[in-house]
């Protein structure tokens, strides 16, 4: 038998929290998602002005980092013509999602959900997705 440990609708509440702090700081509004660790949405919110394409980008990115268990812009070299995972974002029906802004919650080494941000260039969403982590880690 198997013990999962999953993010609750609180720890969603404190990384959308985080997220959406740095975004207004950087006057960005973004779209944010957060999922368990299957890839599940469990908690979205878009800022007034969170552009309408981010909301499906915001959940994938999400949904992509918990699966890869790792930044999406892991996937975006390898995701190039030539390399070994050219074509990746094409797979699961499109959901794979290879620019920056998805980012896994890990605790104790162990990835529990994610957080996918999108609205934003790649560098503002990523940033914006760790301030959601780093608040989660600091709560």
């Amino acid at each position: 038998m198997l013990t999962i440990r999953r993010l609750d609708i609180d720890d969603a509440g404190k990384l959308i929290a985080g997220a959406r702090a740095k975004a207004q700081e950087i006057g960005v509004p973004m779209c944010i998602a957060v999922t368990d660790e299957s890839g599940n949405l469990i908690a979205f919110e878009r800022m007034d002005g969170g552009k309408i394409t981010s909301i499906i980008l915001a959940i994938d990115k999400s949904f992509t980092a918990t699966g890869i268990q790792k930044g999406t812009d892991a996937l975006g070299e390898a995701n190039q013509p030539g390399m070994a995972a050219h074509g990746i974002s094409s797979t699961l029906g499109g959901r794979m999602v290879t620019v920056a802004g998805g980012l896994p919650v890990t605790v104790d080494g162990q990835v529990v959900g994610g957080i996918g941000v999108s609205s934003g260039s790649p560098a503002q969403d990523l940033k914006v997705a760790q301030a959601g982590v780093t608040a989660l880690c600091e709560a």
